[in-house]
């Protein structure tokens, strides 16, 4: 199987499938990434230990800090307790917190990452209609300044005596 069509089947799985943990595995959320497809998770009582990345998800998943997991638990592990078996998206944690399988600890968690993500995304204020030039011209103040540019301000009086030269 090439790789375009490994990562087109795990994708697809990931945001597709419909997933509810069974009696073994638990729902986790991350808090760090040290490397070498580890992740540091806590889960809903508050236990924190390193889970693994199956080789199916490496370079085909990204899983950043907030996410949620589902993970199967590894016996043998000292420091490494479990296995993610199921990376959960925001439509996920929805259907789990409306069937009631969510833990009560990350529920609030989890509004703030949406409410968070919503404050991300400014609303433009609404400017007011008016006719004429002069608002077009007091509309360009507050337009968005790009502070990676150096910052010319023209007076008045120099522009004028640009124009009578």
């Amino acid at each position: 199987m090439s790789q375009a069509t490994k990562r087109k089947h795990v994708v697809k799985e990931v945001l597709g499938e419909h997933m509810v943990p069974s009696d073994q595995q638990q729902i986790v959320r991350v808090l760090r990434t040290p490397g070498n497809n580890l992740h540091e998770v806590e889960t809903a009582e508050g236990q924190r230990f390193l889970v693994s990345m199956p080789s199916k998800y490496r370079k085909n998943i990204w899983i950043k800090r907030g996410d949620f997991l589902i993970v199967d638990p590894i016996e043998e592990g000292e420091k490494v307790k479990a296995e993610i078996s199921f990376v959960l998206c925001k439509d996920h944690v929805r259907s789990l917190q409306k069937e009631g399988l969510w833990p009560e600890a990350f529920s609030e968690v989890a509004e703030k990452h949406n409410n968070r993500n919503r404050q991300a995304q400014p609303e433009l204020p609404a400017e007011p209609q008016s006719s004429g030039e002069e608002s077009s011209s007091e509309g360009d103040a507050d337009l968005f300044v790009n502070t990676n540019r150096r910052q010319c301000h023209e007076s008045e009086e120099e522009s004028e005596e640009e124009e009578t030269a």
